[in-house]
């Protein structure tokens, strides 16, 4: 069982905590964490990249001159692809880049990546992100003492103070316990995540 230390906003360490084995502890499996990430992306892609087809560029219904006798090679369109103007060799046309993972890859993945990070002792867990008001400046002094740049801070669900004062701070993205994904954890160097947090990831998880 994996034991990590305790901060609090200071940077001092104020404690130490076990982390579940079931969440925390996995074999790290490269493949299904490198599937999660492939199918991230791939869902975001639009797919509406398309390019018309000879048949459909407008014009070239007539033969440009006769088959023979010109001194010219032979054309049948000015809209076959060889021509300015003309159609797109195999063009692209919208298309849907998603696709599924099912829930046991998704799972094993996530904490594949988790695992990960604490192996790598880049897992920082704080014991209370409790920012009396919304100031940018109060999360960033906090990630100065803990003397962490690029992050991912999972945050307890109605930590609003704590959300809004870090979204004006390149490199850091807030998350929730149900919105985090393979693809951030893997992204940011440092994942902080409140002991509040932590419980509920390890509930669900688990």
């Amino acid at each position: 069982m994996a034991n990590v230390s305790v901060y609090n906003i200071e940077g001092k360490e104020v404690g130490t905590i076990d982390l579940s084995d079931a969440v925390f502890g996995v074999e790290v499996n490269e493949h299904l964490m490198h599937m999660a990430v492939v199918q991230q992306l791939a869902n975001k892609r639009q797919g509406t990249q398309k390019a018309k087809t000879r048949s459909e560029v407008s014009g070239g219904g007539r033969k440009p001159w006769r088959q023979k006798g010109t001194g010219h090679a032979r054309q049948g369109s000015t809209r076959a692809p060889q021509w300015t103007g003309g159609g797109v060799v195999f063009a692209p046309t919208p298309r849907d880049y998603s696709f599924k993972l099912n829930k046991k890859e998704k799972r094993a993945a996530l904490k594949s990546a988790l695992t990960s990070r604490v192996e790598e002792n880049k897992f920082i867990v704080i014991d209370e992100m409790n920012f009396g008001e919304i100031k940018t400046k109060n999360f960033q002094n906090m990630l100065n003492n803990l003397s962490v740049a690029k992050a991912l801070v999972v945050i307890e669900e109605g930590n609003t103070n704590a959300v809004l004062s870090a979204r004006n701070i390149a490199d850091v993205k807030t998350a929730g316990t149900n919105t985090i994904n393979v693809y951030d954890i893997l992204k940011y160097n440092t994942v902080i995540v409140s002991k509040a947090a932590l419980a509920t990831i390890e509930e669900v998880y688990a």
